[in-house]
Parts: C-alpha cells; structure tokens; sequence
C-alpha cells in the first residue's frame, strides 16, 4: 500500500478512488458466504447384526450397538447466487448433510452458518431465508388448485396481500403457469407440478434454494424448461442454488460449481470446468469418410463404430494427441467431416469415484 496526498489529486482522480473503493467494498459484501460449513459430521448408532444361522439366533437376543458415521468433516462455503450440485453415489451422505443444513438433523460435531442462523436451533427462522423442492415429494394440495396451496402459503409466510399479489404475479410469468393456476394439482403432468413447486417455494423470496432430483420423472422438454427457469432465476434474483441430482446434464446446464461426496468426505470441490479439465482424459472422435470403412490402428485408439461410413473412436489423449489420429485417418481416406467431442459428465464423475475407491 502507499500513501496519497489528497492535495495533489484532481477531482477525476479522486472520483476514480472512490469509485474503486465502493467497488472493493461491494465485491466483498458479494464475496461473503451466506452458508458456512465446518467440519460437519454426523454418527448414527445402530444394532449390530451378525451373518448366518447362528447370527440370527443371536440377533434375537444380542442387542449389541456400533456407531456408524455418516459424514465426516465436510468444510466448505457457499456464496450469494452460487450454482452448486452436491452429488455422489447412493449412501455417499447427500440426504443426511441436506437434512442437517435444512434443521432436520442435529449434527455430532461441527458448525453450520446458514445466513447467520444455526439450522437446528432457529428452523422456524431459518424457514423464512430458505426455500426447499424434493423432486418426490409434494407442497402441494393434491385435490386443490396450486393458487389454494399458493393462498396457503402466503398466510404462513406472513406476506403482505399486496406483496402476494405482486410475488405471485412475476413468479407466474416466469415460471409461465398462468394456465395452471385453477386446475387441480391431480391433473397436472409431472412438469407442470414441478414449475408449480418451485413458485410455492420462492413466494418469500428466499436467499438460498435448496433443490433435490428437481426433474426426476420429467421428459426432455420439462427437463430444459425447468433448467432454463432455474438459470433465470439465478441471474434475475441472485439465489443461490444448491442441488442434488443423479442427472448429469442438471450439472452441466445449470450448476457453475460442484461438489463430489463420496463415503461420506468431500472428494473434489471445484467449478464444473475444472472438472472437466482435470478428469477429461479421453475424447470421442467421429469421421466422415468416403471409404465405407475405416481401418485406423494407433495406440491409445479404441474403436466405437466402423461402419457405414462413418468411424467413431475414443481417444486416450496421455497416449496420443488428437492431431496424430487426425493426421493417420487422412493418408487413409478422404475425409467429409471430423467432429470432436468431450464424454459426458456422467464419465467423468465415473471416472473420479473409481479414482477415490483406488485411493
């Protein structure tokens, strides 16, 4: 730092300081987490079971307990209007860790910060901040409108009629609902529930959305527009999002930043991208050729399809670059087109449990 000397300033100058400074203090108001995790874990005690026939009559009268944990010291942060899935395989301790941040569960050890509320001391506070969607699970009247649950809700957030009324309004227009206002929850499709579900749980404008399988059950269209209006969403209002999902492509189109549970410990916390970058080893390769086949033999090269003009290989890129494949599948044939693409998130997340198991 060094020091400046008023006197000696234009007033440009002096505006450009100020202006800096109100920018440095706004970015660290925006930088502060809204969610603090702290070394969080979670032990269940449980009857402890032993195998085979003789264990079964033992069962019967043993009623020997083991502690399980659960979670393990997770530590990590979420800021305002994030996009973070938290995914791992079944049992890794996803519902477990949202229960506690929810106040559902009571942690065994740690700290959660969740907008200056502790989750199982303030539930009935934290209620108001945050808003939850379970993809299998309903807030709404099942033999009413969505308008009597939204009515409901309301009443229970204590919102103003006129605030409701404008709530309603733009989340109406948004989520494009308007249609479905007056009809019964039971003859909704699954997609149209879902839109529903989503406006019940932002009428109080929470600061964070929690979202579990928001579009489990939903065909391809209902699965982008529930995207799409959860990206809206984001950078209209500046929620945060934290969501769990076994659908890869919620994670690609939608979250910026992912966390990867596994066994009950945080295995990789970094932006999507990076995870790409870091366990993308392997491209697909597809060509278009005059030649009805293909006979392209290199290390590192797996064929997928050779036939019907067309050849598709999976490139092991720490074997062999994509320009040599290139270059060898040209002195070969001629070639109409050459598309390159990334495996899924699907494989990389595959590809990043089997390297924990290993570890």
């Amino acid at each position: 730092m060094f020091a400046i000397c008023k006197n000696h300033l234009d007033e440009k100058s002096l505006v450009e300081i100020h202006f800096c400074k109100s920018n440095r203090i706004l970015l660290e108001k925006t930088m502060h987490p809204i969610m603090k995790i702290d070394k969080l874990s979670k032990k269940f005690v449980v009857n402890q079971t032993f195998p085979h026939i003789w264990g079964t009559f033992k069962n019967l009268f043993s009623f020997q307990k083991k502690e399980i944990e659960a979670i393990h010291s997770l530590s990590f942060h979420i800021h305002e209007g994030e996009k973070v899935a938290f995914v791992g395989p079944n049992g890794a301790g996803k519902s477990t860790t949202i229960k506690m941040l929810t106040g559902i569960l009571h942690p065994t050890a740690g700290q959660i910060d969740i907008l200056g509320l502790t989750p199982w001391k303030d539930r009935q506070a934290l209620g108001y901040k945050i808003g939850t969607v379970f993809g299998q699970r309903t807030q709404l009247w099942y033999h009413l409108p969505p308008s009597d649950t939204f009515a409901l809700l309301a009443k229970i957030y204590e919102i103003n009629s006129n605030v409701y009324r404008q709530r309603l309004a733009e989340l109406v227009e948004v989520f494009e609902i308007e249609s479905l206002l007056n009809r019964p929850v039971k003859q909704l499709s699954l997609g149209e529930r879902m839109r529903c579900e989503l406006v019940a749980s932002l009428l109080h404008q929470p600061k964070i959305l929690f979202l579990d399988e928001p579009t489990i059950g939903l065909d391809i269209n209902a699965k982008q527009k529930i995207r799409g209006f959860l990206n809206k969403l984001s950078k209209n209002q500046g929620i945060a999002l934290f969501l769990t999902s076994h659908d890869t492509a919620d994670i690609e189109q939608v979250c910026d930043r992912v966390i990867v549970l596994d066994r009950g410990t945080i295995i990789h916390d970094s932006s999507v991208r990076d995870l790409k970058k870091t366990y993308m080893k392997k491209k697909i390769l597809t060509f278009v050729t005059t030649e009805e086949c293909l006979s392209l033999s290199l290390p590192g090269i797996k064929t997928l399809e050779n036939a019907n003009y067309h050849f598709i290989c999976e490139v092991d890129l720490e074997a062999i670059p994509i320009d040599a494949v290139i270059r060898e599948a040209l002195k070969l044939a001629s070639l109409k087109d050459v598309t390159i693409e990334d495996p899924s998130m699907e494989e990389v997340i595959r590809i990043l449990y089997r390297n924990s198991s290993h570890a």
